[in-house]
């Protein structure tokens, strides 16, 4: 199916109608933020840094299966790598349910969230890439900022979704296996698992290679100035992930599925609100207002000494976040042809998968010595020389043109 072969009175529904897959699969990811440190560190007695580390490893199984995505999205097709991705996400739900019943035997019961997070990292690394660029495939090239744009609301509109679920999940022991930690693994396993059939009835598109393609190192020169101010951006984010429910259990405050929530809407309401200022004022110039809004509610968090400031500066880091990638991925895309657009996508999200996983044991090193508000003042500081990097990328590309 060539580019423009999908005819519809709606670019919208033929977005959605492949972007649910992605909702699906950070709505899976936002169920285990919610509650994976709380379960590591209460329920098998592991360290704070552990807990942050059970939370990165996704990340860092997301970045080394990243560039596998991306050439097999063009070599093969999609369809195919969403389907891989989806299956290996069933996997990863029940490795937590596995986890839940070896609570007894701490080491083993890691080792089964372990690999459950790693297996959701690829799955994670396989249905993004693959979705973004079967819509941009189905959707048309000039809609690019569009399908990335989607991509994102379902991907933290997923979080937004699944932690406060989680954490309710996670609370209600009262019904063996469907609650607790169980309970969330086996919610994780069926919704990656109701994706397949859905995914099946959906038209492939024909892989996209002509000739050569170019190497992954190649690819990333190319994007790797946009990915660098992605990565910068994106500590914020791991920090959030890995961090902030415990933030909230070491200060024994309630509503940390709450704050995560916040995160994810104030990100979907910018997206929905702003996505339309990437094209009317270039995607640099967005980028570096996102960072400074980012930096701001990371500071929020760090200096805030209430459950309510708390709450401020998750909204404000997920408002600043939301048009970062997008802002940013428009550039990067732009720089390779059709035939090594997955590549593209894979090598600069490589960027953000590198950020998020060393953030996460990275800034839990830091907690013993300075507690949690150093954790975030440091993501705030690196979103600034994310700005910074803006200013020296819109400078080149200024002298380019």
């Amino acid at each position: 199916m060539s580019e423009g072969a999908v005819r519809t009175s709606s670019v919208t529904f033929v977005i959605l109608a492949v972007v649910i897959f992605t909702l699906f699969c950070y709505t899976d990811i936002g169920l285990q933020i919610a509650v994976v440190p709380l379960f590591v560190r209460e329920k098998l007695g592991f360290s704070s840094a552990m807990a942050g580390f059970a939370v990165s490893v996704q990340y860092l199984a997301t970045f080394a299966s990243r560039v596998g995505a991306g050439k097999r999205v063009d070599t093969d097709g999609p369809k195919r790598v969403v389907l891989m991705g989806l299956s290996t996400g069933v996997l990863s739900g029940l490795l937590l349910v596995a986890a839940a019943l070896l609570v007894a035997w701490p080491r083993l019961a890691l080792l089964c969230v372990l690999a459950g997070r790693v297996a959701l990292g690829v799955a994670e690394s396989w249905v993004a890439t693959a979705v973004i660029i079967w819509n941009i495939r189905r959707a048309g090239v000039s809609r690019t900022a569009q399908v990335i744009s989607w991509n994102g609301v379902c991907s933290y509109g997923g979080i937004a979704l699944g932690a406060p679920v989680a954490t309710l999940i996670y609370h209600s022991v009262s019904v063996p296996v469907l609650g607790g930690f169980a309970g969330v693994g086996l919610l994780s396993a069926a919704l990656m698992g109701i994706g397949i059939p859905l995914a099946l009835r959906q038209p492939a598109v024909a892989p996209l290679v002509a000739g050569k393609q170019p190497s992954f190192f190649t690819v990333l020169g190319r994007v790797l100035p946009y990915g660098l101010a992605l990565a910068a951006g994106s500590v914020g984010f791991g920090a959030i992930s890995a961090m902030l429910a415990l933030y909230f259990s070491d200060q024994n405050w309630s509503g940390a599925a709450f704050a995560l929530a916040l995160f994810g809407i104030t990100f979907v309401l910018t997206r929905f609100a702003f996505t339309r200022q990437i094209a009317k004022q270039g995607g640099i110039t967005v980028a570096m207002v996102s960072l400074l809004v980012e930096a701001l509610g990371l500071f929020v968090l760090a200096f805030g000494q209430t459950v309510a400031w708390a709450y401020v500066g998750a909204a404000l880091t997920g408002a600043g976040f939301s048009l970062v990638f997008p802002a940013l991925g428009v550039g990067a895309v732009a720089q390779t042809g059709p035939e090594s657009k997955g590549a593209a996508i894979g090598a600069f999200s490589v960027c953000l998968d590198i950020a998020i996983g060393i953030s996460g044991p990275l800034l839990g090193l830091m907690i013993p010595l300075w507690g949690y508000g150093a954790v975030f003042q440091a993501a705030a500081f690196v979103s600034l020389v994310g700005v910074g990097l803006c200013v020296a990328l819109n400078k080149k590309t200024r002298l380019a043109s």
